[in-house]
């Protein structure tokens, strides 16, 4: 008779506890679709780390050759927002532009202070009007005094010549529109002559525009000079490890793979061109204010020039960094075919 064998306690397993968690099961769903999104993303940006610093590790290789590229970058880029700077200053020494357009109103010689007054008021209160002011007989005799020297000579004289003034301030300068407005003002009551004169704000606005036109094609010819400067270089760089990429690519390396730290690369050198042509700007302009205040003091003025504005400042390093990534990529595009291994 066989003796029946009684199973142990712990090889009893009951069917519920042989069934897999949810923890189980999610780290099998996980196991079964791949890699998470985090690993995915770690992986993304050692990567890109990678490059950053081997790009960096490799400019240093090479300070004085690096040092000089970005510096003719910096000479490049400094030109064209240097003549611009100084445009934008000849502007504002030129005054603001609505009060270089202002129209003066001649009162008759009856107009009394009060007339002056309640035609001032209606005045500021016309379409494309930004401020009226009125002078008075009075104060036009006394400024004409001072600044005449005939103050004796007038004192002579039986009855005030100078008739009262209104200076109107127009809204925005336009010719045909400050014709229509000078139009409207004579033939207000008491006005006996309404005077325009803009032939030197025409002047000075097309010598500005010329000089915009100017600084404009200069930019393009220098941003063509950049995207040159940073291709050639890119390409000795890639020459110098041509060897290096063909055995990447043989191993399964992708483009992006290998484009990857030469975009980097372009994008340091123009970040350094970037920070070295603001600083040439900002030594310049402050070198050369010297000599304008010297001589604006001459003439009683108080102008100066106004540095590099941090908005510039700003927009030049982006516009640097840019030019340098374009330049890298369209020299690793060009030569990205030949970089197949044989």
């Amino acid at each position: 008779m066989s003796a029946t064998r009684t199973p142990k306690v712990s090889e009893r397993v009951s069917p519920k506890a042989a069934e897999p968690t949810p923890e189980k099961k999610k780290k099998q769903r996980d196991e079964d679709d791949g890699p998470d999104f985090n690993a995915q993303l770690s992986a993304w940006l050692e990567a890109h780390r990678s490059s950053v610093v081997d790009s960096l590790r490799r400019l240093a290789k090479q300070p004085i050759g690096s040092f000089f590229t970005c510096l003719v970058m910096a000479i490049a880029l400094s030109l064209p927002m240097g003549l611009s700077l100084l445009l934008s200053n000849v502007e504002r020494l030129g005054g603001s532009w609505q009060r270089a357009a202002q129209i003066s109103l001649y009162l008759n010689l009856d107009a009394n202070a009060s007339d002056g007054d309640q035609l001032r008021e209606q005045i500021k209160g016309m379409p494309g009007v930004a401020d009226a002011e009125y002078i008075s007989s009075d104060q036009a005799l006394v400024e004409f005094q001072q600044q005449s020297g005939l103050g004796e000579a007038l004192k002579e004289l039986p009855q005030n010549p100078l008739p009262g003034v209104v200076l109107v301030t127009p809204l925005e300068v336009d010719k045909p529109a400050l014709e229509a407005l000078r139009g409207r003002l004579a033939e207000l009551p008491k006005v006996q002559q309404a005077q325009l004169d803009l032939v030197w704000v025409e002047r000075l606005a097309a010598i500005l525009k010329l000089g915009d036109r100017f600084v404009f094609g200069l930019t393009v010819l220098l941003v063509a000079a950049l995207l040159l400067v940073i291709g050639n270089t890119i390409r000795l760089h890639i020459e110098n490890r041509r060897t290096e990429i063909e055995v990447i690519k043989l191993v399964g390396g992708t483009d992006s793979y290998v484009r990857r730290p030469f975009l980097y690369m372009g994008a340091l050198y123009g970040l350094g061109a970037g920070f070295l042509a603001w600083g040439v700007l900002a030594y310049g302009l402050n070198w050369l204010n010297g000599a304008v205040i010297g001589l604006a003091g001459l003439y009683g003025s108080d102008f100066s020039l106004a540095g590099v504005p941090s908005a510039d400042g700003l927009s030049l390093l982006l516009g640097a960094v840019l030019l340098g990534y374009i330049g890298a990529w369209i020299a690793v595009a060009r030569h990205l075919r030949e970089l197949a291994p044989r």
